[in-house]
């Protein structure tokens, strides 16, 4: 009686043998998905970023990371001179804006013709 108990025991092992490539799919796949829901568009955010940052210009009007609205009054490699109020100007890191808000590039005129006017 106990060599059948034994014997329905071992019957398990033909399923499990199909290792390989199969078992690593999934693994795959998670990383396809991570990439384009994760990794891709933070790298875009990024580069965006760095071009926003690298084209501040001064009379440009911009937020701080910290959350101090200003006029760039200065530009050099790493840092940036904003004015916060009258005569009151402060420096900070470059990559300290968080977001651009006025560019002092005046926008070009729309003219009105004829069928705006009526």
């Amino acid at each position: 009686m106990i060599d059948i108990a034994y014997a329905m025991g071992q019957g398990g092992a033909d399923g499990q043998g199909g290792g390989g490539f199969g078992s690593f799919i999934p693994l795959i796949l998670m990383f396809v998905i991570f990439y384009f829901l994760l990794i891709r568009p933070q790298q875009k955010k990024q580069k965006e970023h760095r071009l926003m940052v690298s084209n501040i210009k001064n009379g440009d009007q911009i937020i701080t990371t910290g959350g101090i609205h200003g006029r760039v009054t200065s530009v050099s490699d790493s840092t940036l001179t904003i004015e916060v109020a009258d005569r009151v100007r402060i420096k900070i890191n470059r990559n300290n804006v968080s977001t651009l808000l006025q560019s002092s590039a005046q926008p070009a005129k729309i003219e009105k013709t004829d069928s705006d006017q009526k």
